[in-house]
């Protein structure tokens, strides 16, 4: 039979491209199709994609364990068996080890990657250091004009949760991401509870809502990973 002849039987590109390996070539069904994509999509994420658990979980622990020995050791609060500087400086060098996990992670799983995914996860990462740095500059100008301690302490800790709630506001949307948005949520409301609480129930609303709701998502996402996994 000549290659010329229109009787002749032909496979179709498509058909052909989705042949599966384990049946002698013959074209997958399209529920098959969508099947073997979906797979390879999920393997793909969990290859090349941030895995939000250890992230969360970090900042969690500590939120939860910083925050909380700040409110053991501040005045009127609970004793604690270290100065309130000890427990600051607790506080800061556990946040300083939760920022390497997202960094890490981060850059494997920007290695080869290209294209409006990057950007907009680099201009995202940006905006975090961005709206701290910016807070910080507002928030110690204001405090050399003469704020008392307390309202000082008032002001850093109802800040940095509104503007950390605003951006998880901000990372749902971008990523259609609806824990992560209610998180966004609950941050807010745990600024305004803080302040309501006055010096030291800022600090333990900072430790158990504030560390508990990141340590909540953070078991959220470890159960959810085994099927794709989700962008932080």
């Amino acid at each position: 039979m000549s290659d010329d002849d229109p009787s002749a039987p032909r496979e179709s590109a498509p058909a052909a491209a989705v042949a599966g390996p384990d049946n002698g070539g013959a074209p997958l069904s399209p529920a098959a199709s969508l099947a073997l994509i979906e797979s390879e999509r999920g393997r793909l994420l969990r290859r090349r994609g941030v895995n939000p658990a250890p992230i969360f979980a970090g900042w969690g622990a500590a939120w939860l364990i910083g925050f909380g020995l700040c409110y053991l050791a501040a005045p009127g609060g609970p004793s604690a068996p270290l100065p309130m500087w000890g427990a600051a400086t607790v506080l800061v060098v556990l946040c300083l080890a939760a920022m390497v996990v997202p960094v890490v992670q981060g850059v494997r799983a920007g290695r080869g990657v290209r294209g409006p995914s990057r950007t907009t996860g680099a201009m995202y990462g940006a905006c975090w250091a961005l709206a701290f740095l910016a807070l910080a500059t507002v928030n110690l100008t204001l405090a050399r004009g003469g704020l008392d301690a307390d309202l000082t302490t008032l002001l850093w800790t109802g800040s940095s949760l509104t503007v950390a709630g605003v951006l998880y506001l901000a990372g749902g949307m971008l990523w259609q991401d609806r824990a992560q948005y209610l998180l966004g949520v609950w941050l807010l409301a745990s600024a305004v509870v803080g302040v309501l609480a006055g010096v030291p129930g800022n600090f333990l609303v900072l430790s158990l809502a504030g560390g508990g709701g990141l340590l909540a998502l953070a078991l959220y996402y470890a159960l959810r990973r085994p099927s794709g996994g989700a962008r932080p």
